[in-house]
């Protein structure tokens, strides 16, 4: 199992936490961690990886990660609607 100090982010997704906020959604790195080691669901697309785990009663996150050597990448990741993926 991959460890919480294995979990990288990329600029993208640091910048990500403060868009979100003007949303509304207050999302945190220890909530993204979860989703990426603890997901409900997740699906595969080349070498990148899509986890989602619902966050509150209409919304999941869905977290987009790569494996690279010895530790994990988040690229990016946004709140979307449970009803999309039957959550």
């Amino acid at each position: 199992m991959t460890s919480v100090s294995e979990v990288k982010f990329t600029r993208h997704a640091l910048e990500k936490f403060d868009s979100l906020k003007r949303y509304g959604f207050h999302i945190d790195e220890s909530q993204v961690v979860d989703v990426v080691l603890n997901p409900e669901h997740v699906e595969r697309r080349d070498n990148q990886f899509f986890a989602v785990k619902l966050i509150d009663s209409k919304h999941a996150l869905r977290v987009v990660y790569e494996k690279r050597k010895g530790f994990l990448v988040v690229i990016t990741f946004y709140p979307v609607r449970r009803e999309r993926y039957d959550l």
